[in-house]
């Protein structure tokens, strides 16, 4: 028990330990994380006073501090090793032109033969290290479903003697296309974590993510879809430190300090884009989505945002991507163009594909405070906080309900 804690603290000590066994079964990793928890809250009391409710403080750093003790450990050898035994217990395939552990798991996770669901599911297992239950969030299914499915992904795997590999360099241009797709995802659970008890952005599946894909831009430079991903997740990384408030709220675009941006990922992301405009293909999902992002950070202020371009790409996107993600996505830049009651028709007509998604209710909600609808925006907005997943987005979700009076 750590020396800090006093005699005055062991019943909140007994309960925090307690409830952190209570949900991950191991009575260390429960008693060092409220360790850990309490030695924070030593060094960080006296200066910055003590919380309103510090049972719950304690608690909810504890929680953290046991789900990044956890994720380092899964991160280890073993896990790797573990990887290795997926395909078959031979001797291992030649490592490719990659020698990189990670990228060899995510084409083996990422196989052909394994549904599109199954490989993401399995990719942030394994090469995110997400929970069980963290991925069931994401896909809005149950802990115990989400569980069988990537237990016989391991099994299809390994029945299959599915290599632990890059493939060869002819076979790349076939199987790349499902990787980047898993990769993107990986980026976005940490852009915007899901999972309870979670930092609102996880750097280190954001990082990965990034790294991963400028490795295989290095196998493909020619392929416009791999520097569209590339140029879309660092114009997205370059804003992550102005995208979470001081006190633990999502700062929206148009609020965010674009001094704080990231200037040379920014750089690097638009350089990319204007290669791929000048290469005069016609360009993919990625591509596109990059080329939004880039008009987004290219304007100085909010107010100075091209939004006839925004939406001219997305008439570009909707034709390659029939996503109903796509089309809301669409209507929020149609409502800074033509006004919210243009863009409110337009998301009314998702609500078959959507009504489980919060960023639908939560986009209804602006265009109904917009419009001065109180009563239904409020209701759209208690719909969208219950949906959410994100600490920081729930932050933000409830002080605009608060601001509708």
């Amino acid at each position: 028990m750590h020396k800090e804690i006093t005699r005055a603290h062991r019943e909140e000590w007994a309960r925090v330990v307690a409830s952190l066994t209570r949900r991950f079964g191991d009575l260390d990793i429960a008693e060092e994380a409220a360790a850990e928890a309490f030695a924070t809250a030593v060094e960080r009391w006296p200066g910055d006073g003590v919380p309103p409710n510090p049972g719950a403080w304690l608690t909810t750093t504890a929680n953290r501090k046991a789900i990044d003790r956890i994720r380092r450990e899964n991160k280890r050898d073993d896990k790797q090793r573990e990887a290795r035994m997926l395909s078959d217990d031979d001797a291992p395939e030649p490592l490719g032109a990659i020698d990189d552990e990670r990228l060899r798991l995510v084409f083996t996770c990422c196989h052909p033969a394994l549904a599109m669901e199954t490989r993401v599911a399995l990719t942030l297992r394994m090469v995110g290290g997400l929970t069980v239950l963290e991925i069931a969030r994401a896909f809005l299914v149950q802990e115990a479903a989400m569980g069988q499915r990537i237990t016989r992904a391991k099994a299809k795997i390994k029945a299959a003697r599915i290599p632990y590999r890059v493939p060869a360099a002819e076979d790349l241009p076939a199987r790349v296309s499902g990787v980047l797709a898993v990769l993107f995802l990986v980026f976005n659970e940490g852009y915007l974590a899901t999972g309870p008890g979670t930092d609102p952005v996880r750097h280190e599946l954001t990082a990965e993510a990034i790294r991963l894909t400028r490795l295989i831009r290095g196998l493909l430079p020619g392929d416009g879809e791999v520097a569209g991903l590339l140029a879309l997740m660092l114009l997205t990384e370059a804003r992550r430190t102005a995208r979470v408030s001081a006190s633990g709220e999502l700062v929206s675009l148009d609020e965010q300090d674009r001094g704080a941006w990231n200037a040379a990922l920014i750089a690097e992301g638009h350089r990319l884009v204007r290669e791929r405009l000048a290469s005069g293909v016609a360009p993919g999902r990625y591509q596109i989505l990059a080329a939004i992002n880039a008009v987004h950070t290219y304007a100085r202020d909010a107010r100075d945002t091209d939004w006839s371009q925004v939406v001219a790409l997305y008439d570009q996107l909707v034709r390659i991507d029939h996503s109903p993600i796509v089309a809301l996505n669409r209507a929020i830049a149609v409502a800074e163009l033509d006004g919210p009651e243009v863009a409110l028709a337009v998301v009314d007509r998702l609500e078959d594909g959507l009504a489980g998604y919060h960023a639908y209710h939560a986009t209804r909600a602006d265009l109904l405070r917009r419009l001065g609808r109180g009563r239904d925006s409020r209701a759209a907005y208690d719909r969208a906080i219950e949906l959410a997943g994100n600490t920081a987005e729930i932050a933000y979700l409830t002080r605009r309900r608060g601001q509708l009076g």
